[in-house]
């Protein structure tokens, strides 16, 4: 590190590097990327991994082309049963016998309707196998969070914000050559590592640039925007394309993607020690706090719906609507945008108008969209609850993370690991549960 810094300050670009070391807008710049790669990794395997699985278990029938064969009705041809003409010399005997045979034939399975309905018995037994592999992420980060919090006050925010980089490349990579069930698992587990050093170092880094409450608000509204981005980017990435190029590349332009990010962190904020000089609050502190416990418990329920919806969604599409790949990724598009917009605007409008008055609204709408989104009988039919659920979750994620921040300074000392590796469990028990739920 120290003969990066060296040749950097060498050259004439020396002046310029370190002006931007100083600024926290840079800072929160690199927090959004980071956040966003890693939501971006999060979802652009929402559309690839059910099919991929489903290929991996039935190499003679793929998904995709039973999809567009349900889809695709057989033209319907006369029956030449002799039955159905009437000759003037038969008797009853022969009449009742004809009824007999005409029976038993429109009885007979139609071999296009068994092949359907063994799929969507495969289907529903694959949805518990995608439910586990998309809740290891939630469980892993769950159980990191306690240890990457309290690590941060000992160490400081940026060499917990650059092992995340590190962690997440590897997971990239493991995810694009990954072709087994148990491969892919453990690249998703993996995955959660590296997000709750992302994320715990990243907020906690912001809370601590930015330390009036209002500025607070308006930057983690920008990080979260980064991560908003990334949700919505994923899953029309992945989608489109697994369609038309293949498993690997989505996962491969991540992870160059990802190196880049990695190397602006190891440039501009340069990962080193550095201790806290106040004492933290325990944990068992901010974790009997009422008011934490409360802002937590808003966020974890925000991202319960959501996080159900992953799994089941796109297996629900294909299964009723005989959705294609690129459909199963662009119905998150609205929720997403929606997402993206509700975290920018009550970044702010949350400080004038109340973050737990935002929150509960929030909330309320959450709960009106999942009861519709079942409703749905086509994807046009989704747009409008998936939005609305996306503006809902961006409405309370915006007002209770810098709310997080703000209560500590307040109620206890301002040093902000442990209280936003609360905030990051309260996400992630959201996504364990919502994943593992159906």
């Amino acid at each position: 590190m120290t003969v990066v810094n060296e040749w950097v300050a060498g050259t004439r670009f020396g002046g310029w590097v370190q002006r931007c070391r100083e600024s926290r807008r840079l800072v929160l710049v690199i927090v959004a990327i980071a956040l966003l790669l890693d939501n971006m990794l999060l979802t652009t395997v929402v559309p690839i991994i059910p099919e991929f699985l489903y290929d991996i278990n039935h190499p003679n029938a793929t998904l995709d082309k039973l999809s567009r064969a349900s889809t695709t009705k057989a033209p319907i041809t006369p029956n030449p049963c002799a039955c159905t003409t009437k000759s003037p010399v038969v008797n009853n005997t022969s009449n009742d016998f004809d009824n007999i045979t005409t029976t038993f034939a429109t009885t007979t399975l139609d071999p296009e309707q068994e092949e359907k309905e063994l799929r969507h018995k495969d289907l529903v037994q694959e949805t518990v196998e995608v439910g586990m592999m998309f809740a290891s992420k939630a469980f892993v980060q769950l159980l990191a969070n306690p240890f990457v919090g309290p690590l941060t006050h000992k160490i400081g925010y940026s060499v917990p914000m650059f092992a995340g980089f590190v962690i997440m490349f590897l997971s990239t990579i493991i995810f694009a050559f990954g072709r087994s069930y148990s491969v892919l698992f453990i690249a998703r587990a993996l995955q959660g590592v590296g997000s709750s050093c992302s994320s715990v170092s990243g907020m906690g880094m912001l809370a601590e640039r930015y330390p009036d409450d209002k500025e607070r608000g308006n930057a983690m509204g920008i990080a979260l925007g980064g991560l908003a981005l990334g949700v919505l980017i994923g899953p029309p990435f992945g989608g489109v394309m697994y369609e038309f190029v293949g498993k690997s590349a989505p996962f491969l332009i991540l992870s160059a993607l990802a190196l880049g990010d990695g190397l602006l962190q190891l440039l501009m904020l340069q990962p080193a020690v550095v201790r806290q000089e106040s004492d933290p609050p325990s944990l068992k502190a901010l974790v009997t706090d009422p008011y934490i416990i409360i802002a937590a418990g808003a966020i974890t329920f925000a991202n319960m719906g959501i996080a159900m919806l992953e799994p089941s969604l796109p297996i629900w599409m294909m299964d009723t609507m005989g959705a294609e790949r690129w459909k199963q990724g662009v119905t998150f598009l609205p929720a997403s945008i929606s997402y993206l917009i509700g975290t920018n605007l009550f970044g702010p409008l949350g400080h004038r108008m109340g973050r737990w008055l935002a929150a509960l609204l929030g909330l309320i709408i959450i709960g009106i969209c999942l009861m519709l989104i079942p409703l749905a009988t086509s994807m046009n039919h989704l747009i409008v609850p998936n939005a609305g659920l996306g503006f809902a979750i961006g409405m309370v994620d915006s007002s209770m993370m810098p709310e997080l921040g703000y209560l500590v300074d307040i109620r206890h000392t301002a040093v902000y690991g442990s209280v936003y590796a609360i905030g990051d469990v309260a996400f992630c028990l959201g996504f364990a549960i919502g994943n593992h739920k159906y």
